[in-house]
């Protein structure tokens, strides 16, 4: 199409109206190459990472197979090794974590992009996700000088207090009081979710159709029927991948959950005691590994780890696209 008279016309266009030739499409073989270089080399450092793992795990897992999961012993003067308490203590914290988390990140990202006024939002925002900045050394010293002693002296005791009459939450918030444990390994760990989740979370709300939300305000609706009907179930999928990131990192965290929960290899019915984690026993013991079996035990954690993380990423794919599906239904 011609410019009109008088008009420039826009350097892509004047661009485009002349010929090319060899020279204009070396761009794009160049960014096809780049881009193909890109991808295969996250392949091959993926597969790299899971061949060098298991090839260190392999004498663990040709001595203990599978039976490594479902095993409670961890003795390196008899070389007895098993992960059961290890994924329990990742299960409990990372779930606990995740359970408190998630409605607290859905309600920061509804009050910055539905209700806190226009001029606080980015103050407010910044502040939120300048959490994710703290590096989790700081974390974990804040969690023994601080949290631990206000858990164990007023929150615990008034938890078994309100609830350890109950059949189950008896067992769960048990009289065990202690400065270390899956309680402030929670509790850590929400502090470091919080802000991934909420900022995802936060992003996926801001691309609600504008014209949406006002029909449903206009149709009569309420603020908060609006973002029921229209908020929360057009972003569904973005919350819910949002949140198995979140998982991902609660589960992947080791420094600040060596530092609280109390390097304990066991099961306690009570979230107040001493544990350990798969990430947080890696890091505590890998480079002091008095055998080989017990570095190969070790290794054969972090194979259980990789496994863990490859299936939240492939869970959060066929949750969000069934979602999806769903809501364009």
């Amino acid at each position: 199409m011609a410019s009109a008279p008088g008009v420039l016309a826009p350097p892509a266009a004047a661009g485009l109206g002349r010929r090319r030739g060899a020279l204009d499409r070396l761009g794009d073989h160049g960014l096809h190459a780049l881009a193909l270089a890109a991808a295969l080399a996250s392949v091959a450092i993926a597969a790299g990472l899971a061949f060098k793992v298991f090839s260190e795990a392999n004498e663990a897992i040709s001595t203990f197979g599978l039976g490594f999961l479902t095993t409670g012993d961890w003795d390196p003067v008899h070389n007895r090794f098993g992960a059961a308490q290890f994924i329990y203590g990742t299960a409990v914290s990372s779930l606990g974590a995740l359970l408190i988390a998630t409605p607290l990140s859905v309600a920061i990202a509804l009050f910055l992009t539905e209700l806190a006024p226009r001029g606080a939002r980015t103050a407010v925002g910044t502040l939120v996700e300048l959490l994710a900045g703290i590096p989790s050394v700081i974390l974990g010293l804040w969690g023994i000088l601080v949290l631990g002693p206000a858990l164990q002296g007023t929150i615990e005791p008034a938890l078994h207090a309100a609830l350890g009459w109950l059949p189950v939450a008896g067992g769960l918030f048990g009289s065990d009081y202690s400065l270390v444990g899956l309680f402030p390994a929670i509790v850590v760990l929400t502090i470091m979710t919080v802000p991934i989740v909420s900022s995802l979370t936060r992003e996926i709300f801001a691309t609600v159709p504008a014209a949406a939300k006002e029909g449903a305000l206009a149709l009569g609706a309420t603020r908060w029927e609006m973002i029921r009907t229209v908020v929360l179930p057009h972003s569904r999928a973005g919350i819910v991948a949002a949140v198995i990131l979140g998982l991902g990192r609660a589960v992947g965290e080791a420094i600040a959950v060596t530092q609280v929960i109390g390097g304990t290899a066991g099961i306690n019915a009570s979230i107040f005691a001493p544990a350990d984690t798969l990430a947080s026993r890696i890091a505590g013991q890998y480079q002091g590994a008095v055998s080989d079996i017990q570095a190969s035990s070790i290794a054969y954690l972090a194979a259980i780890l990789l496994v863990l993380a490859l299936a939240f990423n492939a869970a959060a794919r066929v949750i969000v696209r069934s979602l999806e599906g769903r809501t364009e239904a």
